[in-house]
């Protein structure tokens, strides 16, 4: 097995946990969709199946199928709303961005610690997440000058890159750091993430459950799960960490 030289990280759920952050924001957002429309009620269930690590739009169309509903999908620029897919994505981006200002977010004390462990031992490192708000994630948790590649949401749309479950992100990371897709980790706590590692070359998928399940993630494609990254330490880039299974 090749070096692992590179770990791409995800954001919310891995880095941050914007992922409660998030979880909060469709809650309040589908919540009173569902009653409104006489819908079957929305629940975390629902956030793991049909949202977690997606796009927004295409997580707002996934859910909404789950129900039978079908809206137009509109476009990125559809004022916040019901009318299209996007306009509910966009009242979402509305809901989140306020909970931001308002409450915060630190990234995990034990992602932290991984992170200082991994770039010491000489790993290059980036972040691939499909949030568009990344940038702005990564700033108010004082960690954005940890990371020179950022392949968000933004950076899909305008190049045209295929969202996860698709690996075609985190390739596009591994292009930008210069090092070959076995030579990079895949860390990601979303089925739809580790399922985007498992479609690519990648040297190591290794999932964080933050409440999908350790079974379900080795299912859908991670060679490893943790509960925390403070678990770990630089020794993950040697590929003997895969004899055990889970670390």
């Amino acid at each position: 097995m090749p070096q692992l030289r590179a770990v791409l990280f995800d954001l919310d759920g891995v880095l941050t946990p914007t992922a409660e952050v998030h979880m909060r924001a469709w809650a309040r957002l589908f919540e009173p969709y569902a009653q409104a429309h006489g819908l079957a009620p929305y629940t975390s269930a629902d956030y793991f199946a049909h949202i977690d690590g997606k796009p927004r739009y295409d997580g707002v169309a996934t859910f909404l199928a789950s129900r039978g509903v079908e809206l137009p999908r509109g476009t990125a620029e559809d004022a916040p709303g019901e009318d299209t897919a996007c306009a509910l994505g966009n009242r979402k981006d509305e809901i989140v961005n306020r909970m931001f200002e308002t409450e915060g977010i630190d990234p995990y004390p034990g992602s932290v610690r991984f992170l200082d462990a991994v770039t010491a031992a000489g790993a290059q490192v980036a972040v691939v997440s499909s949030s568009r708000n990344a940038p702005s994630v990564l700033a108010a948790a004082g960690i954005a000058d940890r990371f020179a590649v950022v392949v968000d949401g933004n950076v899909a749309s305008r190049e045209g890159i295929a969202g996860k479950p698709a690996p075609d992100t985190y390739q596009r990371a591994a292009e930008l750091l210069g090092v070959a897709q076995a030579e990079a980790i895949v860390v990601e706590d979303a089925i739809s993430g580790v399922q985007a590692g498992a479609a690519g070359d990648f040297g190591l998928v290794l999932g964080v459950d933050r409440g999908v399940g350790a079974d379900v993630l080795r299912e859908h494609g991670a060679d490893v799960v943790v509960a925390d990254l403070g678990e770990l330490d630089a020794t993950v880039l040697d590929a003997t960490v895969l004899d055990g299974g889970d670390a």
